[in-house]
């Protein structure tokens, strides 16, 4: 890591702003700032510094990042930006948005999946003059499949998708509900995952890489949508109660009956699942980032090893 002691902002208090806040504690010599809406007692207590901005006022914002380098936001949508437009204001060096799952490059457009995200990256173009930036592309965070799904880290909570199941697999009932198939019926989907730990931890070690690409992707494991099903089955040592194997005609077939019953998070589980099949979380492993040498020594749990340990004490759920 490098010696020179810079200022870091991490923008959000969800589990993995938390996650990322505590490796710059741990892992570097680096100054650490807290962007929080509210006060938060119990990180105050063990000794974070921790500004409360309001999202709103752009003189909040831009008191609160003066003298920052860089910063890490989870937050999104318009507070993301209003983010993004202060810290240019006050000259930061360095930027990544709230932009973690699936690369950029690899989603349609329109995105039926945007939060917010593509009006920041069309800013970041803008002002690519002003500020230095990269999206941190994770893939499919291994929380998506352990017990209470991204809605238990406080992630994903506006999009719909972040209950337990909700992707691929329910890991607790044993059900599938999953894109393996593409066009022709070949069962390649591919995903790349990590997890949040690890992702956080090389998001950190990242802050010290001299140059930041446009994108900076990283791999913890890399698998078929079948193999995903297929790792499962052999952590909890059962097989699959139930199986929905999807093409993207019965996924188009599924959305428009959920659009026809006005049923918004059954859209999204389609839409969510054609960009599987799009290959919006799929890159080539390890990634650019874990061939770093600020990296090199990062070695990501497999999904099979992490399953293992997340329901480790959990038995399978015969409730539907």
């Amino acid at each position: 890591m490098a010696d020179a002691r810079m200022r870091i902002a991490i923008a959000g208090t969800n589990n993995f702003a938390l996650l990322i806040a505590h490796f710059v504690v741990t892992e570097t010599s680096h100054q650490l700032v807290v962007l929080s809406r509210q006060e938060q007692p119990h990180l105050a207590g063990q000794g974070y510094q921790v500004l409360v901005v309001d999202y709103e006022d752009q003189l909040s914002l831009q008191h609160a990042v003066m003298g920052v380098d860089t910063i890490i936001s989870t937050v999104t949508g318009p507070p993301g930006l209003q983010l993004l437009h202060a810290s240019v204001a006050q000259k930061v060096r360095r930027f990544a948005p709230a932009d973690f799952e699936g690369r950029p490059s690899k989603r349609s457009d329109p995105d039926p999946l945007d939060r917010g995200n593509k009006i920041i990256q069309n800013w970041l173009d803008y002002y690519r003059s002003n500020i230095e930036y990269t999206i941190f592309s994770c893939g499919v965070l291994y929380e998506r499949f352990g017990p209470g799904g991204l809605e238990s880290h406080r992630l994903g909570l506006a999009a719909h998708l972040c209950k337990e199941g909700d992707y691929i697999i329910n890991v607790r009932t044993m059900r599938a509900c999953a894109p393996i198939y593409d066009a022709d019926y070949g069962i390649n989907i591919n995903i790349s995952m990590i997890s949040a730990q690890d992702a956080a931890r090389l998001i950190v070690h990242a802050i010290d890489l001299p140059r930041w690409p446009r994108e900076l992707c990283m791999v913890g494991d890399r698998m078929t949508v079948f193999d995903v099903c297929r790792t499962v089955e052999k952590v909890r040592g059962v097989t699959l109660v139930s199986s929905n194997w999807h093409t993207p005609h019965t996924l188009r077939d599924e959305l428009k009956l959920a659009q026809t019953l006005g049923d918004i998070p059954r859209q999204m589980r389609a839409h969510d699942h054609l960009e599987t099949i799009n290959g919006r979380y799929d890159t080539t492993a390890p990634g650019n980032l874990r061939g770093s040498q600020e990296t090199g020594d990062i070695i990501p749990a497999t999904f099979e090893d992490w399953l293992r340990v997340v329901w480790a004490n959990i038995p399978v759920s015969s409730s539907p």
